[in-house]
């Protein structure tokens, strides 16, 4: 019914596009930074998340109507450039108040923002809608076979992207009792929201 052949080559694929740095992999880092190992793993459950709906998606056929309107994903993409700018700002401000511990956003939200990074990341759109459908290979039944590989991709970034958030926890926990430190932290989230946005912006134009 499904093609196992095709899972060797379409591994190797899923770690080249995981390896460079990108919005969902930039989330984590700033995450960690910002609030700790616990606020990762709530991050990280979003981010799978939202790969869940394009993974979804996918299998819907709804790629089909993004590569029939490629205006579609520039919107999203721009979205995502506004989004990361808009953490920035929030991540700034508490770093500003240097609240020892915490951001001024509620720890559930972590989930919240997982989602949104993730449903307008450009890489897991061009992932979902140009290489996902390559693997098919001789499966019987394409639906299950996409929603397999779905499944696959989402598991293997939440360990991978999972794992750089939890350690990047670590430097948080050991800093957390200096307000001096714990702005430095929000200040280095901050820089790497600003950067990721800009990269998005870059691509938009280029394109």
């Amino acid at each position: 019914m499904v093609d196992l052949a095709v899972l060797p080559s379409y591994i190797a694929v899923i770690l080249l596009f995981l390896a460079p740095p990108g919005p969902d992999m930039a989330y984590m880092l700033a995450v960690g930074l910002e609030g700790g190992r616990l606020s990762a793993l709530r991050a990280i459950l979003g981010i799978g998340t939202g790969m869940s709906v394009y993974a979804a998606a996918a299998v819907a056929g709804m790629g089909e109507i993004a590569r029939s309107h490629p205006s579609v994903l520039d919107a999203v993409r721009i979205l995502g450039a506004a989004y990361l700018l808009w953490l920035a700002y929030v991540t700034m401000r508490s770093a500003r108040r240097a609240i020892s511990g915490h951001s001024d956003i509620a720890a559930g939200r972590w989930y919240l923002r997982g989602v949104l990074v993730s449903v307008t990341n450009p890489k897991i759109i061009l992932f979902y809608l140009a290489v996902l459908p390559q693997f098919i290979g001789s499966a019987e039944n394409p639906e299950f076979q996409m929603t397999l590989l779905g499944a696959i991709n989402v598991l293997m970034e939440i360990i991978l992207y999972g794992c750089i958030g939890v350690l990047s926890g670590f430097f948080h926990t050991r800093l957390t009792g200096s307000t001096k430190a714990t702005a430095v932290l929000n200040y280095a989230a901050c820089a790497v929201y600003v950067v990721l946005a800009a990269a998005i912006s870059v691509e938009i134009l280029l394109a």
